[in-house]
């Protein structure tokens, strides 16, 4: 029994995983917890070697001359256009005072990969706590 042929299907399948992979990897940085530190390390560091070994093999097949569409590209492969443009849009209304809360947010380390996209929830967040407020 012979493998497949790599082709511009299995690279995109390729592209998913490597985009799974980022989730992942984001969601252990971000809310699971760990007894210490070296098992946060531990835990990240072996998703990040096998997401390197998908990369490795995307780019193999990439530069043997695979066609790809760029908008399959898992986002940490796009270039950004501009990373100033989203922070205008998270700016604050003048008049409206700062939401607060009781429970401290955890801290960003890595800006929303759904930051303008469909999958954004701020903008409609805050129209709700806008309209919310009025009534």
């Amino acid at each position: 029994m012979t493998a497949p042929l790599p082709g511009k299907y299995q690279l995109k399948t390729l592209h998913e995983e490597i985009d799974l992979f980022d989730r992942k990897l984001a969601h252990l940085m971000r809310y699971q917890e760990f007894a210490c530190d070296a098992d946060r390390n531990a835990a990240a560091r072996s998703l990040a070697n096998k997401r390197e070994q998908l990369v490795r093999a995307a780019q193999q097949m990439v530069s043997d001359g695979i066609e790809y569409n760029d908008a399959e590209l898992p986002r940490s492969f796009r270039i950004q256009p501009d990373p100033a443009a989203p922070a205008a849009e998270l700016t604050q209304v003048e008049g409206e005072p700062e939401a607060t809360s009781s429970i401290a947010p955890r801290p960003r380390t890595h800006p929303s990969p759904y930051a303008g996209t469909s999958l954004d929830f701020r903008k409609g967040l805050q129209e709700y706590k806008r309209k919310r407020k009025k009534a």
